[in-house]
């Protein structure tokens, strides 16, 4: 099985290896950046859709494994093309923002910080970034920062605006078709994404199982790579043998609950 790993903001493929090397051993494991990132830092989103449509296009029939706005993505890619999606894990993801007054809001709160990292450039807007609460447990060596430093600012900039949460459609009414099997991840530590998946769950079928992740927050593959990469691992291990995801073992692993 091919597996398409899809980064979030201002990362790029390289926040993947340590949990594309876990991953390697069992399956065809490929990266996937977003534009404005790393090598694509010169082309731009034209559409939130347009992105999801574009990522199937890059990665071809595949499990995708998508992390917050990669993860948006990918949900998004499997509700369009689901004969691409074999299978779907979403890490820290959401389906969009439902109450339209809220996500104007948001939307101009994606423009600001846009415009600020404009302003002030990729490193300055990085320390201010990864200061946020949302990323209070993600350790310092383990945020890639040298890596995310590289990008572009005016680059990031341009995807923030199309790609940000502000900008994508909402599809809660369109989960109860949701076809591909699909594990949702979220840090326990995380709540906001861990109220989320379990929403998500409930809004789908049994095919789709929420998983969180002890003493994590919202970054599971960097905070706790090893215990991502094995969930991974034994979810698509599971669909590509033909085997009930839900049944697996790992579920009473006491390193996370399902």
């Amino acid at each position: 099985m091919r597996v398409a790993l899809v980064h979030g903001f201002t990362q790029t493929a390289a926040s993947w290896r340590p949990v594309a090397d876990v991953l390697s051993d069992s399956f065809e494991v490929r990266t996937v950046e977003l534009p404005g990132h790393g090598e694509r830092a010169a082309e731009s989103a034209t559409s939130f859709e347009a992105a999801a449509t574009e990522l199937g296009d890059l990665g071809g029939e595949a499990a995708y494994v998508g992390y917050s706005m990669g993860g948006r993505l990918v949900l998004r890619l499997a509700l369009d093309r689901p004969d691409l999606v074999r299978a779907a894990v979403l890490i820290g993801a959401s389906p969009g923002i439902d109450d339209p007054t809220e996500r104007s809001r948001r939307r101009d709160a994606d423009a600001e910080l846009a415009d600020t990292l404009e302003r002030i450039g990729t490193e300055a807007f990085l320390e201010a970034w990864l200061a946020l609460p949302l990323f209070d447990t993600l350790p310092s060596d383990a945020a890639g920062l040298a890596e995310r430093a590289d990008n572009d600012a005016e680059a990031l900039a341009r995807t923030l605006r199309v790609l940000g949460t502000g900008s994508q459609e909402p599809v809660w009414k369109r989960l109860a078709d949701l076809a591909p099997p699909t594990l949702l991840i979220a840090g326990a530590r995380d709540q906001k994404f861990a109220v989320l998946a379990g929403l998500m769950s409930d809004a789908t079928g049994a095919h789709v199982i929420p998983a969180l992740v002890d003493d994590a927050g919202h970054a599971v593959h960097l905070e706790r790579p090893d215990l991502a990469a094995g969930l991974i691992a034994d979810f698509l291990t599971a669909v590509d043998t033909g085997h009930d995801p839900t049944t697996n073992p790992a579920a009473t692993s006491t390193d996370h609950r399902i």
